[in-house]
């Protein structure tokens, strides 16, 4: 394991811990990783700004992949940005409309944008989606690129919101469960394992030469593009049977766990 020049990482349940703290010992680590030629990548379904919120020391240095793959950049430079037809966004909202205590995040290139009124929902996702804005009507067009839309339900979303939006998978779609309350309907293609391939190609890496943290389904075309895939302990358990290998828990901060040891082996 000697030859890694690209670590990358999920960030909620993987490089956070669950307070959305990263750890005190990244800063040294990440300079060790600095000096050997590893680049560092936080890979989330969040907006970018709020991946780059906790690396602004070293934005410019690193590569970043938002929007669970629809936008990737490397040292401040766009690499990636995806574009979800208006038309789909008109079709899934109102679908989510009809899903008892469904919310919706649409994300965009410049904010997230929503319609709900629920402050408790409001003040839990402007955790992720820092550049935010209220709308009248998700419906409406925004003018603003938009990525995906995110769905939230309070009781988990595997048996709450995925059923009910699956057959999106029909029509060019992919409809990911991307957290325990959260899922994500993108344009087909779209996910965190092809972000991590165009960073992959643009510097001549290869997977053999990846180390990946992961904790969730949308987490999994990221492992499987990596040699060194890592489920987290707290993983869910089909990203378990994916990953080559399980790190400690994430309020352990299991990943630098790995990471540390590697350098010091």
């Amino acid at each position: 394991m000697n030859d890694i020049k690209l670590i990358v990482t999920d960030m909620d349940g993987t490089f956070l811990n669950s307070q959305y703290e990263v750890s005190p010992d990244f800063p040294q680590i990440y300079q060790e990783l600095k000096k050997r030629n590893i680049l560092f990548v936080p890979a989330s379904g969040r907006q970018m700004h709020g991946i780059t919120q906790y690396f602004t020391e070293i934005e410019d240095e690193i590569g970043f992949i938002a929007e669970n793959g629809g936008y990737v950049v490397y040292k401040n430079e766009e690499l990636f940005a995806d574009k979800l037809k208006h038309q789909f966004v008109i079709d899934i909202i109102k679908t989510i409309r009809k899903i008892p205590d469904a919310r919706a995040v649409l994300s965009a290139k410049k904010k997230a944008y929503y319609e709900s009124d629920d402050e408790t929902f409001v003040n839990y996702f402007t955790r992720y989606y820092t550049e935010n804005q209220k709308v009248d009507d998700l419906t409406m067009e925004v003018d603003d690129d938009a990525f995906k839309i995110a769905i939230y339900h309070p009781e988990g979303s595997e048996k709450n919101i995925y059923p009910f939006l699956k057959h999106f998978e029909d029509g060019n779609l992919e409809v990911v469960v991307s957290g325990k309350y959260w899922v994500d309907v993108m344009n087909r293609n779209i996910n965190k394992g092809k972000a991590l391939e165009i960073i992959q190609k643009k510097l001549n890496i290869l997977p053999s030469q990846t180390m990946a943290f992961g904790d969730y389904m949308n987490d999994i075309q990221m492992l499987k593009n990596s040699k060194y895939s890592y489920a987290m302990e707290n993983a869910h358990p089909e990203v378990k049977e994916v990953a080559n290998y399980e790190a400690g828990n994430n309020d352990h901060f299991g990943v630098l766990e790995i990471i540390s040891n590697y350098l010091k082996s």
